[in-house]
């Protein structure tokens, strides 16, 4: 049993392995078709079919026909393209240029100069996910739920859900993790943007460019203390006293009778004289 495991690891490994340098062959080489790439990778065209449908399937490379390929009868000859995702697998110089120029702009402007930048680029991003929200039912949890399925178009991976106190948005992924670990202003912002589109006051728990796993954004609700109904998503956080039950106003409405007022006399005394009979 162990050794039929290590053999299925190792097999995954090398299929793994193979299918990284078929994209990196058709990044360094351009569109091929599968017996190019097979001859360039030493193994059969079945073989590296099947590592192809499986690139394919993961939306790593896609299949199209090639404009003039066509020679003599038969099918034109199809070549393998690597997709964006496929091309989102390599190394990007974007983070740095981010980092780049927010320090130059922080070193320029300041903090605020910083945020500034912030601001104009998720203005756009609340732009489009406020029309989603829109369409949502009033109450803060089901605009967090439209909105983190406009979040997830937007691709950071996000899900919200009701929770006792209110409700919870979690993103999955975050496009500018790196950037926002040395410049938290991008999270600040964003954080504003999400209370903003659901409507309340959102308090961040979690952030993955402080090293979490995931985004982790709380909407509070209505909460019950005793009977005082706190009511978070509604502005200045009122509370209201519950009115009583109807045996206690009943009882608040009628006065308890006072008893005698106690005596100050000191000469012991009857409560009522005895007649002889």
């Amino acid at each position: 049993m162990e050794t039929s495991t290590v053999q299925g690891g190792t097999a995954r490994a090398d299929d793994v392995r193979t299918r990284d340098r078929v994209t990196a062959l058709l990044l360094e080489h351009g569109p091929q078709t599968a017996s190019e790439l097979a001859g360039r990778l030493g193994v059969s065209p079945a073989a590296v079919r099947r590592h192809l449908d499986g690139l394919a399937a993961q939306g790593r490379v896609e299949e199209r026909a090639t404009p003039g390929g066509h020679r003599g009868r038969g099918r034109p000859a199809r070549h393998f393209h690597l997709t964006d995702a496929g091309r989102s697998g390599f190394a990007h110089a974007y983070d740095d240029l981010a980092l780049t120029a927010l320090r130059y702009v922080a070193a320029s402007g300041g903090p605020d100069a910083v945020r500034a930048v912030a601001q104009a680029q998720l203005a756009g991003l609340e732009q489009r996910a406020s029309d989603a929200v829109a369409r949502a039912d009033g109450a803060p949890v089901e605009r967090a739920r439209a909105l983190a399925e406009a979040l997830t178009a937007e691709g950071y991976a996000a899900s919200a859900s009701a929770i006792a106190s209110g409700g919870q948005l979690c993103q999955h992924h975050c496009p500018v993790a790196h950037v926002a670990a040395e410049f938290p202003q991008l999270c600040e912002v964003e954080t504003a943007v999400i209370g903003r589109l659901v409507g309340t006051h959102v308090q961040r728990l979690a952030t993955i460019a402080h090293g979490d796993g995931v985004c982790t954004t709380h909407i509070p609700g209505p909460a019950h203390t005793g009977d005082r109904v706190r009511d978070h998503t509604r502005g200045g956080n009122r509370s209201t006293l519950a009115g009583p039950v109807p045996g206690e106003r009943a009882a608040r409405a009628v006065p308890r009778q006072a008893g005698p007022a106690p005596s100050t006399s000191t000469t012991p005394t009857n409560d009522r004289e005895r007649t002889p009979a």
